[in-house]
């Protein structure tokens, strides 16, 4: 039997959706309203309603499947999924600012991309492993396929390259092992390889950390196998070692990047020049913003990728901090419904799926946001329901679609 919370439109988390992808048209069109003359944001916001029609649609359908059938699916889902991400590599074209990036595939003139659709698919897998499991993860050991089941979609998308889409599979990672039931010293212990590589820039800060790692290590001691604590030092003295070659074998733009999130004046008409204007649009704003369509950076196309990876900043000048603080109330309202349906969910699986998708998006809205304002550096990712991109959104209201589905059925 399926038991409905009420009425589909009266479900919070489809109503803040709504109200999110509305407000994301909007942000969309206000974009396209220049002093100069572009043609590139041009009608875009007209193309993001028809998606949202479209993503609506595709939710009314996807949020009556039966939870017994998208278990069915994971795995065959999963296995298509990654075998889409292959011939990406090979036959796939980038588009607009990404036009460096394999990312998109076209198929009878509708250009999609394959990346979003294995989030999901890889979101479904993961909880579907994680729900056989009559215990919670104890040991590294218990998370390894779990691991690798997210490691080959992330290394085919890192392949790509698409680092900001690659981060979404770090995010759904986590997020479902910690729904799981994993101790937290594992997670960290699992995380701290990534750490260490990002700690390397320093060797007297990474030699620091290796010994805090140690300790930890010892601490934790009585719940790891021998071989489990090697592993993990073993596997951050490896990310230190490789961290030099890593950085020279970067493309010039890329370390270009990560220099300018530390000083953006290095660069400042060409790698620094995003994060300079997006910091400006955003501190101009103020308290209450210079009004709908009124950003002075965004109307003289000072601001780069406003449509997309950049939309926030448009927030942050036209409504200033407390418009930003309501599109961020917003967002944590979403996650806060997300969660308590995790809980209430009726199945194991439900919930692992739930806190999966929960992952997707919190890393967007956490490295989109966060690099409007310099706290993290530029990866190109875009903000749920607010920036344009058909395939996103429709993407997203799939998988909320799915989450309905499986958080209210208690078959």
């Amino acid at each position: 039997m399926r038991t409905l919370f009420g009425p589909l439109w009266r479900q919070p988390l489809v109503t803040t959706m709504v109200v999110l992808s509305v407000l994301g048209v909007g942000m969309i069109y206000s974009a396209g309203v220049l002093e100069v003359s572009s043609s590139v944001t041009q009608g875009l916001w007209m193309r993001q309603a028809v998606f949202l029609g479209v993503s609506i649609a595709g939710l009314l359908i996807v949020s009556r499947i039966p939870l017994r059938w998208f278990r069915w699916a994971a795995l065959p889902a999963y296995v298509l999924g990654v075998g889409v991400l292959g011939v990406t590599l090979v036959a796939g074209t980038g588009v607009g600012t990404a036009e460096g990036i394999s990312s998109f595939l076209s198929v009878g003139g509708f250009r999609f991309q394959p990346a979003e659709a294995a989030k999901i698919t890889t979101a479904l897998a993961l909880a579907a492993l994680l729900a056989k499991r009559e215990e919670p993860p104890t040991y590294l050991r218990d998370i390894l396929t779990p691991a690798a089941l997210v490691g080959l979609p992330l290394v085919l998308v890192l392949l790509q390259p698409d680092l900001g889409t690659a981060l979404a599979f770090v995010g759904i990672f986590f997020a479902v092992i910690f729904w799981a039931g994993t101790p937290w010293p594992l997670i960290l212990f699992a995380a701290s390889p990534g750490l260490g590589l990002i700690l390397a820039f320093s060797l007297r800060v990474w030699a620091i950390y290796i010994v805090l790692l140690a300790v930890g290590l010892y601490l934790y001691r009585f719940r790891l196998y021998l071989v489990e604590s090697v592993s993990v030092v073993l596997t951050n003295v490896a990310a230190g070692a490789i961290a030099q070659p890593l950085w020279n074998s970067l493309a010039g733009y890329q370390r270009n990047r990560l220099l300018v999130f530390l000083d953006p004046e290095l660069d400042p008409r060409n790698a620094g020049w995003q994060l300079i204007q997006s910091k400006v649009a955003v501190g101009s704003g103020g308290l209450f913003g210079k009004g709908f369509t009124m950003g002075t950076q965004k109307r003289l196309a000072f601001l780069p990728e406003q449509h997309t990876d950049f939309i926030f900043s448009v927030v942050g000048e036209e409504f200033g901090f407390v418009g930003t603080s309501v599109f961020l109330i917003l967002f944590g309202y979403l996650f806060f419904r997300m969660i308590g349906m995790a809980e209430t969910a009726g199945h194991s699986f439900a919930g692992l799926f739930i806190f999966g998708i929960l992952g997707i998006w919190l890393t967007h809205v956490f490295i989109n946001v966060g690099m409007t304002v310099g706290v993290v550096p530029v990866t190109g990712i875009p903000l749920p329901f607010i920036s344009y991109g058909g395939s996103f959104l429709l993407m997203s209201w799939l998988a909320a679609g799915a989450v309905v589905a499986v958080a209210t059925d208690e078959s």
